[in-house]
């Protein structure tokens, strides 16, 4: 009879969690992953390197803002399960020289898909203020993902409720990026490796990856609530990750915990009364309007 009893409270559990579990480390993430990240006593004066104060932009405000579908003990624990390896570690080490190959690869094809990459990024301020000049193309971004996998159709105008989810997601998403970021305050690949000729600096610490974490979690919010272009937006996510490496700004494993704090974002997601309600509207409208369109890749 207990057996009985437990299984529709099982069956409701299961229904309440993610429907993916995250995909393993692999490529150079894993053979780097087997370094050492504890510091090299021999170049103990690179872990007196940390992201230089000038350098930091506004991004530092999100320090003050609250998450929207996480909770704080939640963004504290996630923001909190994840660490760099040492300035002078192996692994850094070996993660500067594989920068340096890559950069030694970059083709003008490469240089210009990745610049436009990095230009891709939705900021929740900004939706605050519908008479801001950016406001129509942060939208744009919000969509990104939608529009590279689904099609041109893809908009923020045509999914108002999945809007709303990818807007909640972004918020938590930029918040946690930056509590880990200014937490951590790991010096960008260009700051430790005077070879390193980067395609642009950047006004805040390198750990996390910002464009990573929103490339895996919109992917896996996106593969809620269309579990069958799952491969697709994951695809996608990993081109934008390997984008920032090629750049010449990101560390492997700025890019690896990333993808591991979005998949626990997720999971954190489906705690959440207000996530949930807002997934079912967001499924619903998918299933309800997608067969208005045709679904094809926008590349």
């Amino acid at each position: 009879m207990r057996k009985f009893l437990l299984l529709p409270l099982m069956l409701i559990w299961f229904a309440a969690a993610a429907q993916h579990r995250q995909e393993p480390v692999s490529d150079h993430y894993k053979a780097l992953q087997r370094l050492s990240a504890a510091p090299a006593p021999e170049c103990a004066w690179m872990d007196t390197v940390r992201y230089p104060d000038a350098e930091i932009g506004s991004s530092i405000t999100f320090l003050l803002v609250q998450p929207h579908y996480l909770t704080a003990a939640q963004l504290h624990t996630i923001s909190q399960s994840v660490k760099a390896p040492a300035n002078s570690s192996e692994q850094t080490r070996a993660e500067l020289d594989y920068l340096l190959e890559l950069q030694a690869k970059r083709t003008p094809e490469q240089e210009k898909r990745v610049d436009y990459l990095g230009r891709i990024g939705y900021w929740p301020q900004v939706n605050q203020m519908p008479s801001h000049p950016f406001y129509k193309e942060n939208l744009e971004h919000l969509f990104f993902e939608g529009r590279e996998v689904l099609g041109p159709w893809s908009t923020a105008e045509n999914f108002p409720a999945i809007t709303k989810l990818l807007q909640g997601v972004m918020h938590d998403m930029r918040v946690m990026e930056f509590t880990i970021k200014h937490r951590q305050l790991r010096p960008r690949p260009y700051h430790l490796e005077p070879s390193m000729k980067a395609m642009g600096r950047i006004g805040s610490p390198a750990f996390a990856s910002g464009h990573t974490m929103w490339a895996y979690l919109q992917a896996y919010v996106w593969s809620e609530v269309i579990p069958e272009k799952r491969k697709e937006f994951l695809a996608l996510a990993d081109e934008i990750r390997r984008s920032r490496e090629i750049m010449g700004i990101h560390y492997p494993s700025d890019n690896e915990a990333a993808r591991l704090v979005a998949h626990r974002m997720l999971k954190s997601y489906f705690q959440n009364s207000q996530f949930k309600k807002d997934l079912k509207a967001a499924t619903e409208e998918w299933k309800s309007k997608s067969t208005g369109f045709t679904v094809t890749a926008n590349k």
